[in-house]
Protein backbone atom coordinates (compact mmCIF):
# COMPACT_ATOMS: atom_id res chain seq x y z
CA UNK A 1 0.00 0.00 0.00
CA UNK A 2 1.79 3.10 -1.25
CA UNK A 3 -0.73 5.93 -1.39
CA UNK A 4 -2.65 7.53 1.43
CA UNK A 5 -6.33 6.50 1.10
CA UNK A 6 -8.86 9.04 -0.08
CA UNK A 7 -11.44 9.54 2.64
CA UNK A 8 -14.66 11.32 1.74
CA UNK A 9 -17.18 13.18 3.87
CA UNK A 10 -19.09 9.89 4.07
CA UNK A 11 -16.22 8.20 5.91
CA UNK A 12 -17.16 8.84 9.53
CA UNK A 13 -15.27 5.98 11.21
CA UNK A 14 -12.57 6.20 13.87
CA UNK A 15 -10.22 4.99 11.14
CA UNK A 16 -10.93 8.11 9.08
CA UNK A 17 -10.48 10.26 12.19
CA UNK A 18 -7.14 8.82 13.31
CA UNK A 19 -5.35 7.72 10.13
CA UNK A 20 -3.52 10.85 9.01
CA UNK A 21 -0.65 11.04 6.54
CA UNK A 22 2.01 10.94 9.27
CA UNK A 23 0.61 7.74 10.78
CA UNK A 24 0.14 6.26 7.32
CA UNK A 25 3.78 6.84 6.34
CA UNK A 26 4.88 5.30 9.62
CA UNK A 27 2.84 2.13 9.14
CA UNK A 28 2.33 1.58 5.40
CA UNK A 29 5.23 -0.86 4.94
CA UNK A 30 4.89 -2.71 8.23
CA UNK A 31 3.60 -6.26 8.62
CA UNK A 32 3.24 -8.57 11.59
CA UNK A 33 5.31 -11.74 11.83
CA UNK A 34 2.38 -13.62 10.27
CA UNK A 35 2.35 -11.17 7.35
CA UNK A 36 -0.74 -9.14 8.25
CA UNK A 37 -0.55 -5.68 6.65
CA UNK A 38 -1.97 -2.20 7.15
CA UNK A 39 -3.99 -2.67 3.94
CA UNK A 40 -5.72 -5.70 5.45
CA UNK A 41 -6.28 -3.90 8.73
CA UNK A 42 -8.10 -0.93 7.19
CA UNK A 43 -9.79 -2.47 4.13
CA UNK A 44 -13.21 -2.84 5.75
CA UNK A 45 -13.23 0.81 6.78
CA UNK A 46 -12.23 1.91 3.29
CA UNK A 47 -14.91 -0.21 1.62
CA UNK A 48 -17.64 0.81 4.06
CA UNK A 49 -17.75 4.57 4.71
CA UNK A 50 -20.44 4.08 7.37
CA UNK A 51 -18.19 1.89 9.53
CA UNK A 52 -18.09 2.91 13.16
CA UNK A 53 -14.54 1.69 13.75
CA UNK A 54 -13.10 0.69 10.37
CA UNK A 55 -10.15 -1.47 11.45
CA UNK A 56 -9.60 -5.16 12.20
CA UNK A 57 -6.57 -6.94 13.63
CA UNK A 58 -5.10 -10.11 12.15
CA UNK A 59 -3.32 -11.35 15.25
CA UNK A 60 -2.22 -10.21 18.70
CA UNK A 61 0.87 -8.58 17.19
CA UNK A 62 -1.33 -6.25 15.09
CA UNK A 63 -2.11 -4.24 18.21
CA UNK A 64 1.59 -3.44 18.71
CA UNK A 65 2.75 -3.30 15.07
CA UNK A 66 0.01 -0.83 14.17
CA UNK A 67 -0.21 0.78 17.61
CA UNK A 68 0.08 4.29 16.15
CA UNK A 69 -3.36 3.71 14.61
CA UNK A 70 -4.97 1.18 16.94
CA UNK A 71 -4.12 2.91 20.23
CA UNK A 72 -5.95 6.19 19.43
CA UNK A 73 -8.94 4.22 18.15
CA UNK A 74 -9.01 2.12 21.32
CA UNK A 75 -8.75 5.24 23.45
CA UNK A 76 -11.56 6.96 21.55
CA UNK A 77 -13.91 3.99 21.84
CA UNK A 78 -13.07 2.61 25.28
CA UNK A 79 -11.65 5.76 26.94
CA UNK A 80 -8.73 3.52 27.86
CA UNK A 81 -5.10 4.60 27.69
CA UNK A 82 -2.99 1.52 27.00
CA UNK A 83 0.17 3.15 28.33
CA UNK A 84 -1.31 3.82 31.76
CA UNK A 85 -3.91 1.12 32.34
CA UNK A 86 -4.05 -2.62 32.85
CA UNK A 87 -7.05 -4.81 32.18
CA UNK A 88 -8.43 -7.01 34.96
CA UNK A 89 -10.98 -9.82 34.70
CA UNK A 90 -13.69 -10.94 37.13
CA UNK A 91 -16.12 -13.64 36.01
CA UNK A 92 -17.27 -14.50 39.54
CA UNK A 93 -21.06 -14.25 39.35
CA UNK A 94 -21.28 -14.24 43.15
CA UNK A 95 -19.84 -10.71 43.02
CA UNK A 96 -22.90 -9.53 41.06
CA UNK A 97 -25.33 -8.46 43.77
CA UNK A 98 -28.47 -7.43 41.87
CA UNK A 99 -31.88 -9.04 41.55
CA UNK A 100 -34.09 -9.32 38.47
CA UNK A 101 -35.04 -5.72 37.48
CA UNK A 102 -38.33 -6.94 35.94
CA UNK A 103 -39.76 -9.63 38.22
CA UNK A 104 -43.27 -9.26 36.74
CA UNK A 105 -42.01 -9.77 33.16
CA UNK A 106 -43.63 -6.55 31.98
CA UNK A 107 -40.74 -5.11 29.96
CA UNK A 108 -37.81 -7.50 29.40
CA UNK A 109 -38.44 -10.20 26.82
CA UNK A 110 -35.06 -11.93 27.05
CA UNK A 111 -31.53 -11.63 28.40
CA UNK A 112 -28.36 -12.60 26.54
CA UNK A 113 -24.73 -12.33 27.66
CA UNK A 114 -21.91 -13.33 25.35
CA UNK A 115 -18.15 -13.12 25.20
CA UNK A 116 -15.80 -13.42 22.26
CA UNK A 117 -12.76 -15.66 22.50
CA UNK A 118 -9.92 -16.62 20.15
CA UNK A 119 -7.37 -19.37 20.60
CA UNK A 120 -3.78 -18.55 21.47
CA UNK A 121 -1.17 -19.54 18.88
CA UNK A 122 -3.54 -19.10 15.92
CA UNK A 123 -4.17 -16.03 13.72
CA UNK A 124 -7.46 -14.22 14.13
CA UNK A 125 -10.22 -14.87 11.62
CA UNK A 126 -9.11 -12.05 9.33
CA UNK A 127 -5.76 -13.74 8.67
CA UNK A 128 -6.35 -17.44 9.37
CA UNK A 129 -5.88 -20.07 6.65
CA UNK A 130 -8.57 -22.61 5.77
CA UNK A 131 -6.49 -25.41 7.28
CA UNK A 132 -6.00 -23.47 10.50
CA UNK A 133 -9.69 -22.59 10.68
CA UNK A 134 -10.62 -26.25 10.33
CA UNK A 135 -8.13 -27.12 13.10
CA UNK A 136 -9.66 -24.49 15.37
CA UNK A 137 -13.13 -25.85 14.69
CA UNK A 138 -12.08 -29.38 15.61
CA UNK A 139 -10.32 -28.30 18.81
CA UNK A 140 -13.36 -26.35 19.96
CA UNK A 141 -15.87 -29.07 19.03
CA UNK A 142 -13.86 -31.71 20.89
CA UNK A 143 -13.97 -29.51 23.98
CA UNK A 144 -17.68 -28.73 23.66
CA UNK A 145 -18.48 -32.42 23.33
CA UNK A 146 -17.00 -32.97 26.81
CA UNK A 147 -19.33 -30.52 28.55
CA UNK A 148 -21.61 -32.00 31.18
CA UNK A 149 -24.88 -31.27 32.93
CA UNK A 150 -26.87 -28.23 31.82
CA UNK A 151 -24.24 -27.30 29.24
CA UNK A 152 -24.26 -30.63 27.40
CA UNK A 153 -25.47 -30.29 23.82
CA UNK A 154 -24.92 -30.90 20.13
CA UNK A 155 -22.80 -29.28 17.40
CA UNK A 156 -24.29 -28.36 14.00
CA UNK A 157 -21.71 -27.65 11.26
CA UNK A 158 -22.95 -25.17 8.68
CA UNK A 159 -21.59 -26.92 5.60
CA UNK A 160 -24.02 -29.88 5.77
CA UNK A 161 -26.79 -28.47 7.92
CA UNK A 162 -30.20 -29.99 7.21
CA UNK A 163 -32.92 -27.58 6.04
CA UNK A 164 -35.07 -28.45 9.06
CA UNK A 165 -32.23 -27.65 11.46
CA UNK A 166 -31.43 -24.42 9.62
CA UNK A 167 -35.05 -23.24 9.76
CA UNK A 168 -35.28 -24.06 13.47
CA UNK A 169 -32.08 -22.20 14.30
CA UNK A 170 -33.17 -19.16 12.29
CA UNK A 171 -36.53 -19.16 14.06
CA UNK A 172 -34.75 -19.28 17.42
CA UNK A 173 -32.51 -16.34 16.36
CA UNK A 174 -29.48 -18.61 16.77
CA UNK A 175 -28.07 -18.88 13.28
CA UNK A 176 -25.42 -16.46 12.08
CA UNK A 177 -25.33 -15.86 8.35
CA UNK A 178 -22.97 -15.02 5.53
CA UNK A 179 -23.19 -11.67 3.78
CA UNK A 180 -22.17 -9.07 6.37
CA UNK A 181 -20.32 -6.53 4.23
CA UNK A 182 -18.11 -5.29 7.07
CA UNK A 183 -16.87 -8.81 7.83
CA UNK A 184 -16.58 -9.59 4.13
CA UNK A 185 -14.19 -6.69 3.51
CA UNK A 186 -12.16 -7.69 6.57
CA UNK A 187 -11.64 -11.19 5.19
CA UNK A 188 -13.75 -12.86 7.86
CA UNK A 189 -16.12 -14.60 5.43
CA UNK A 190 -13.51 -16.51 3.45
CA UNK A 191 -14.17 -20.21 2.67
CA UNK A 192 -17.78 -19.91 3.83
CA UNK A 193 -19.38 -22.07 5.22
CA UNK A 194 -16.65 -24.64 5.97
CA UNK A 195 -15.05 -24.60 9.41
CA UNK A 196 -18.08 -22.93 10.95
CA UNK A 197 -20.99 -24.08 13.04
CA UNK A 198 -23.24 -23.70 16.05
CA UNK A 199 -23.42 -25.63 19.32
CA UNK A 200 -26.33 -25.43 21.76
CA UNK A 201 -27.58 -27.29 24.80
CA UNK A 202 -30.93 -29.04 25.00
CA UNK A 203 -32.73 -26.16 26.74
CA UNK A 204 -31.30 -23.62 24.27
CA UNK A 205 -29.90 -21.45 27.05
CA UNK A 206 -26.24 -22.03 26.14
CA UNK A 207 -24.86 -21.48 22.65
CA UNK A 208 -21.46 -21.27 20.96
CA UNK A 209 -20.80 -19.85 17.50
CA UNK A 210 -17.61 -21.20 15.93
CA UNK A 211 -15.56 -19.13 13.47
CA UNK A 212 -17.89 -16.22 12.84
CA UNK A 213 -16.26 -12.87 13.73
CA UNK A 214 -14.42 -14.53 16.63
CA UNK A 215 -13.35 -18.16 16.78
CA UNK A 216 -15.77 -18.57 19.67
CA UNK A 217 -18.81 -16.55 20.61
CA UNK A 218 -19.89 -18.06 23.93
CA UNK A 219 -23.49 -17.14 24.70
CA UNK A 220 -25.80 -17.59 27.69
CA UNK A 221 -29.42 -16.63 27.15
CA UNK A 222 -32.91 -17.07 28.54
CA UNK A 223 -36.35 -15.52 28.53
CA UNK A 224 -37.11 -12.75 31.01
CA UNK A 225 -34.82 -10.46 32.94
CA UNK A 226 -32.83 -12.68 35.31
CA UNK A 227 -29.44 -11.20 34.46
CA UNK A 228 -27.62 -12.96 37.33
CA UNK A 229 -28.73 -16.46 36.32
CA UNK A 230 -27.66 -15.74 32.75
CA UNK A 231 -24.26 -14.52 33.97
CA UNK A 232 -23.80 -17.55 36.23
CA UNK A 233 -24.34 -19.97 33.34
CA UNK A 234 -21.85 -18.09 31.16
CA UNK A 235 -19.22 -18.08 33.91
CA UNK A 236 -19.64 -21.82 34.44
CA UNK A 237 -19.25 -22.49 30.71
CA UNK A 238 -16.11 -20.37 30.36
CA UNK A 239 -14.51 -22.08 33.34
CA UNK A 240 -15.13 -25.51 31.80
CA UNK A 241 -13.85 -24.48 28.37
CA UNK A 242 -10.67 -22.99 29.88
CA UNK A 243 -9.77 -26.40 31.28
CA UNK A 244 -8.93 -27.53 27.74
CA UNK A 245 -8.55 -24.36 25.65
CA UNK A 246 -6.09 -21.47 26.00
CA UNK A 247 -7.51 -18.14 24.90
CA UNK A 248 -5.58 -15.23 23.40
CA UNK A 249 -4.98 -12.66 26.15
CA UNK A 250 -2.89 -9.56 26.72
CA UNK A 251 -2.32 -8.14 30.19
CA UNK A 252 -3.20 -4.63 29.05
CA UNK A 253 -5.81 -5.25 26.36
CA UNK A 254 -7.48 -8.28 27.93
CA UNK A 255 -9.07 -10.91 25.68
CA UNK A 256 -8.06 -10.31 22.08
CA UNK A 257 -10.53 -9.97 19.21
CA UNK A 258 -10.16 -8.96 15.59
CA UNK A 259 -12.40 -5.93 16.24
CA UNK A 260 -11.04 -3.42 18.78
CA UNK A 261 -14.54 -2.88 20.21
CA UNK A 262 -14.41 -6.40 21.69
CA UNK A 263 -11.13 -6.10 23.56
CA UNK A 264 -10.94 -6.41 27.32
CA UNK A 265 -13.85 -8.43 28.63
CA UNK A 266 -15.05 -9.05 25.05
CA UNK A 267 -18.45 -9.09 26.74
CA UNK A 268 -21.79 -7.93 25.40
CA UNK A 269 -24.53 -8.18 28.01
CA UNK A 270 -27.93 -7.32 26.57
CA UNK A 271 -31.68 -7.46 26.95
CA UNK A 272 -34.53 -7.23 24.49
CA UNK A 273 -36.87 -4.79 26.15
CA UNK A 274 -40.17 -3.12 25.26
CA UNK A 275 -39.95 0.67 25.67
CA UNK A 276 -42.70 2.13 23.45
CA UNK A 277 -42.96 5.37 25.44
CA UNK A 278 -39.24 6.08 25.57
CA UNK A 279 -39.09 5.29 21.85
CA UNK A 280 -41.01 8.53 21.35
CA UNK A 281 -38.72 10.48 23.70
CA UNK A 282 -35.30 10.03 22.16
CA UNK A 283 -33.53 12.66 24.28
CA UNK A 284 -34.63 11.08 27.56
CA UNK A 285 -33.93 7.59 26.25
CA UNK A 286 -30.37 8.45 25.21
CA UNK A 287 -29.69 10.44 28.39
CA UNK A 288 -30.33 7.30 30.44
CA UNK A 289 -28.34 4.96 28.23
CA UNK A 290 -25.42 7.40 28.07
CA UNK A 291 -25.38 7.72 31.87
CA UNK A 292 -25.02 3.97 32.31
CA UNK A 293 -22.70 3.40 29.32
CA UNK A 294 -25.29 1.49 27.31
CA UNK A 295 -25.85 1.10 23.58
CA UNK A 296 -29.21 1.12 21.80
CA UNK A 297 -29.74 -1.26 18.89
CA UNK A 298 -32.69 -2.63 16.97
CA UNK A 299 -34.13 -6.05 17.73
CA UNK A 300 -31.99 -7.73 15.08
CA UNK A 301 -28.72 -6.33 16.41
CA UNK A 302 -26.23 -3.90 14.93
CA UNK A 303 -27.36 -1.82 11.94
CA UNK A 304 -31.04 -2.80 12.50
CA UNK A 305 -34.04 -0.77 13.67
CA UNK A 306 -36.57 -1.16 16.45
CA UNK A 307 -39.80 -3.06 15.93
CA UNK A 308 -42.93 -2.29 17.96
CA UNK A 309 -40.97 -0.28 20.49
CA UNK A 310 -38.67 -3.22 21.29
CA UNK A 311 -34.94 -2.51 21.57
CA UNK A 312 -31.71 -4.38 22.14
CA UNK A 313 -29.93 -2.63 25.01
CA UNK A 314 -26.34 -3.61 25.87
CA UNK A 315 -23.22 -2.46 27.69
CA UNK A 316 -20.82 -0.33 25.69
CA UNK A 317 -17.79 -0.41 28.01
CA UNK A 318 -15.67 -3.55 27.68
CA UNK A 319 -12.03 -2.57 28.25
CA UNK A 320 -10.64 -1.16 31.49
CA UNK A 321 -13.49 -2.61 33.55
CA UNK A 322 -14.22 -6.22 34.52
CA UNK A 323 -17.10 -8.51 33.58
CA UNK A 324 -19.05 -7.94 36.80
CA UNK A 325 -18.94 -4.21 36.12
CA UNK A 326 -20.17 -4.76 32.53
CA UNK A 327 -23.18 -6.71 33.75
CA UNK A 328 -23.78 -4.14 36.51
CA UNK A 329 -23.87 -1.36 33.89
CA UNK A 330 -26.61 -3.28 32.10
CA UNK A 331 -28.64 -3.94 35.24
CA UNK A 332 -28.55 -0.40 36.59
CA UNK A 333 -29.28 1.13 33.20
CA UNK A 334 -32.17 -1.23 32.46
CA UNK A 335 -33.65 -0.57 35.91
CA UNK A 336 -33.51 3.17 35.16
CA UNK A 337 -35.13 2.65 31.75
CA UNK A 338 -37.97 0.66 33.31
CA UNK A 339 -38.56 3.38 35.91
CA UNK A 340 -38.69 6.00 33.15
CA UNK A 341 -40.95 3.90 30.91
CA UNK A 342 -43.41 3.21 33.74
CA UNK A 343 -43.67 6.90 34.61
CA UNK A 344 -45.47 7.88 31.39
Amino acid sequence: MNNFPKFTAKHTSLLAKHLNKTVFEQLKDKKTTLGFSLQQAIQSGLDNPDSGIGVYAGDLESYSTFAALFDPIIKSYHHFDRSLSKHTSNLNADDFNYNNPDTNNEYILSTRIRVGRNLANYPLGTAISKTQRDEVEQLIVNTLNNLKGELKGHYYPLYDMADETRERLIKDHFLFKNGDRFLESAGLNRDWPTGRGIFHNQSKTFLVWINEEDQLRIISMQKGGDIKATFQRLSLAIAQLEQQLTFMYDERLGYISSCPTNLGTAMRASVHIALPNLAKNKAQFEAITNKYHLQIRGVNGEHSSSENGIFDISNKRRLGINEVQCVSDLHQGVAALIRAESSF
